[in-house]
């Protein structure tokens, strides 16, 4: 049986590639990015957070509480996992960047299942890791914190840690694409138009 999980949307960074726009609050198909990601997880989870460090007020429309980072300066998704970890009620906490609109409609079953023994376990397409879609144990966040304590920023080097467990998703390696810059969402609606 799987017991009740946290879902975290990841929405903390600078958006450096966005030109500095928040890259959750980028319209595609005439609703935020952050929201599509809402749409994916929320049926797959039992409580939803938002990490943001920005725009809190324009997150909070959606009606999910909005947590920011505990650790600040803008110190990268590990600061936003640390955060989620701190504020979840839940014992395990399902994390996904707010850029991947696509998500899977079982990625936390199929990360439960996959990750066996482990305290964490993320998202492996067949050809790259995507340590963002990662499921975490909340007994992780002591060691999280020792290593954002010594300016150590690198996440697949704490996954590799924490003994966290590649989970294969084959053949869906679309559905974990990311959208970094303008021109990705461009190219984003131009190949759903007529699929929403």
């Amino acid at each position: 049986m799987r017991p009740n999980i946290t879902g975290v949307i990841l929405a903390g960074g600078r958006s450096s590639r966005m030109g500095g726009n928040d890259k959750g609050l980028i319209y595609l198909h005439g609703k935020p990015l952050y929201q599509h990601v809402i749409d994916k997880l929320k049926p797959q989870v039992e409580d939803l957070l938002i990490n943001a460090n920005r725009n809190q007020a324009l997150y909070q429309h959606s009606g999910i509480p909005v947590i920011s980072d505990i650790i600040t300066g803008f110190v990268g998704p590990l600061a936003g996992i640390h955060s989620g970890l701190s504020h979840s009620a839940t014992e395990w906490v399902i994390f996904a960047p707010c850029d991947v609109p696509t998500l899977p409609d079982n990625l936390v079953s199929q990360l439960w299942q996959g990750k066996q023994q482990a305290l964490a376990a993320y998202v492996y397409d067949g050809e790259r890791a995507h340590p963002t879609l990662v499921l975490m144990h909340v007994s992780l966040k002591p060691l999280l914190a020792e290593y954002l304590a010594k300016g150590d920023r690198k996440l697949m080097i704490f996954m590799e840690r924490i003994n966290a467990q590649p989970v294969m998703f084959r053949g869906q390696k679309d559905q974990f694409s990311n959208l970094n810059t303008p021109a990705d969402c461009d190219l984003w609606e131009q190949s759903k138009r007529g699929e929403l």
